[in-house]
């Protein structure tokens, strides 16, 4: 069975000190939002979706693959004008600005999605479907490390891979089309704060 995270280390297992990715071409469904995550309740929908979405796929193609279904990620901005970036801490959660999304397969097509879409409209008429979409995306080069910790800690790893990728004649890369990444490889439902791991990835361009 294809486990992503075991045959894709570099992109899902990364050592806690930073290193300089090459993310290929890949392809997810995605949901955008805003909102803090731990109240909202778009957020808690849109995980949901995601999820709903995944296992149908996966489950209504057997024939075709038997793999894992790879962990939550997402693209994470401020919208807040005052907002620094480079490790500051966010005060303000409801001003989170937030695309999640989880990888498929290379086999999933536009059809496969669509047919998972109608599948999950009749077994749960009341998720929104609507608002997921199938999107083929190339990340390009970044800087990465494993944050190993509460989400809230996470400042002295996103200033640790900030400065490294300078440090090795790189840019930051953040802005249009390129934002904060994240890709969830605990549960913080079974797993406490101090032990949770999360990639944290930043898109870098030569300086």
């Amino acid at each position: 069975m294809l486990d992503f995270k075991k045959e894709f280390k570099a992109l899902y297992q990364p050592k806690t000190t930073p290193s300089i990715v090459d993310v290929p071409e890949m392809t997810f469904i995605m949901v955008d939002g805003k909102g803090d995550p731990n109240t909202s309740g778009e957020y808690a929908a849109a995980v949901e979706l995601l999820y709903g979405l995944s296992y149908t796929i996966k489950m209504g193609n057997k024939a075709i693959l038997e793999y894992v279904v790879p962990p939550l990620e997402g693209f994470w901005s401020v919208d807040d004008e005052t907002f620094k970036g480079g490790g500051a801490k966010i005060t303000d959660k409801s001003k989170f600005e937030w695309t999640m999304m989880i990888r498929q397969p290379d086999f999933v097509t536009e059809e496969i999605f669509l047919g998972a879409v109608e599948t999950l409209k009749k077994k749960k008429p009341d998720v929104d479907t609507s608002k997921a979409r199938l999107e083929r995306l190339r990340e390009g080069l970044c800087v990465q490390a494993m944050h190993l910790g509460s989400y809230d800690d996470e400042g002295e790893t996103v200033a640790a891979i900030d400065a490294f990728a300078v440090q090795s004649g790189y840019v930051i890369d953040i802005g249009e089309g390129r934002r904060h990444h994240e890709i969830y490889l605990s549960d913080p439902r079974r797993v406490a704060p101090a032990k949770l791991k999360t990639v944290i990835r930043h898109p870098i361009r030569r300086a």
